[in-house]
């Protein structure tokens, strides 16, 4: 089960939020509250809500459904924040100009999806787990970063 929330026009430039959602992306939603929780970029507080509004979905869709959820197993599958409505100001400058002030907003959109239930493991033949590895052996030669690649010349 999938759900998904979308905050726009938050008043923060993408470039700052993103540092944030970097560190979500990926993680298991009550790891992802913890480090937003003590992040100290401000970015985290608009993202905290996104992120908990994208819960609050998947439980909504869950009750609907009338299947069970546990919140604790949710990830956040897709985190991205986006490029808003540049809001363009200008502020008096020096010699009777105006400078401007490019004002960004930036769109946050989070999709969280339960995990799979992990499968029952099963014990592993006897044979297979005892068995090592071979060794390569050695031909004497080093090898290239490239497979197959030329080795280099030299200079005169």
């Amino acid at each position: 089960m999938e759900a998904r929330a979308i905050q726009r026009s938050v008043r923060q430039s993408a470039r700052k939020m993103r540092l944030v959602i970097d560190l979500i992306r990926g993680r298991a939603v009550p790891e992802a509250y913890g480090i937003l929780r003590f992040s100290k970029k401000l970015a985290a507080k608009q993202i905290h809500k996104v992120l908990k509004s994208a819960v609050a979905n998947a439980e909504q869709q869950a009750q609907r459904a009338n299947t069970p959820l546990d919140v604790d197993r949710l990830r956040v599958r897709y985190a991205v924040v986006n490029e808003g409505a540049t809001l363009k100001r200008f502020t008096p400058g020096a010699m009777g100009r105006g400078t401007p002030i490019m004002k960004r907003t930036s769109h946050v959109e989070i999709r969280v999806a339960s995990e799979p239930e992990p499968a029952p493991k099963t014990a592993a033949p006897a044979a297979a787990a005892s068995a090592k590895p071979k060794k390569r052996k050695s031909t004497g030669r080093k090898r290239s970063a490239k497979a197959g690649a030329r080795p280099r010349r030299r200079s005169k």
